[in-house]
């Protein structure tokens, strides 16, 4: 395998996920500031030109962040950050689902429509109309899922899941681009502390 890598918090996710089981493959850097994603040679790996993408032994590529992890945790069960029974797949994906339909795709939409609507308004469609709407969303989810994390350790409560990387690089990356979490939020920001001292958050 070889992990086509960038910035930005997929990508993150990914060298998280592969941290968390102790993996290490070979990496090729795509320059996004540059555009290469957009080029022949990486529409070739991935038609959608984002990131990241993940080579096979046989040379094809999977893209997008859950089909790549999903494919790690079948060749590398352990250790199980989605699950070791069907309620526990089943549990992790749900949340993960919940997370990155309700939180990550807002704050990744309300950055690209406001701070970096200079970067982004070339290459898709933007609507920086949008922006605040999204904000605003985002900050009615967070809140919602601070009450429902209260008395939980992770996400799926005792287990460490996919749900807690995707949740965690995402707001990371908030924190960067003017969407502060919000300190009324006492229990996502003990769990940001918490999943923070992981060794993989380095990856």
């Amino acid at each position: 395998m070889q992990l086509y890598d960038s910035i930005g918090p997929n990508p993150r996710v990914v060298r998280m996920f592969l941290a968390e089981k102790g993996l290490t493959v070979p990496v090729q850097t795509v320059d996004l500031a540059a555009g290469e994603n957009r080029e022949p040679a990486h529409l070739a790996r991935n038609p959608h030109g984002q990131m990241p993408t993940l080579q096979l032994d046989d040379s094809s590529h999977i893209s997008e962040t859950v089909a790549i992890c999903e494919y790690i945790e079948e060749l590398h069960p352990s250790p199980p950050l989605i699950g070791t029974t069907a309620e526990q797949r089943a549990e992790a994906r749900m949340w993960r689902q919940r997370i990155d339909l309700n939180i990550c795709q807002h704050i990744a939409n309300a950055y690209r429509f406001s701070k970096g609507l200079k970067r982004f308004e070339s290459r898709i469609v933007c609507v920086p109309e949008a922006a605040d709407g999204l904000k605003r969303i985002i900050a009615d989810r967070l809140g919602w899922l601070d009450g429902q994390i209260a008395g939980k350790e992770f996400i799926c409560g005792d287990r460490f899941t996919f749900a807690d990387i995707k949740l965690y690089c995402w707001l990371d990356f908030a924190g960067k681009v003017e969407q502060p979490m919000d300190p009324a939020n006492a229990n996502i920001a003990a769990w940001f502390a918490r999943v923070g001292k992981r060794d993989s958050v380095k990856a």
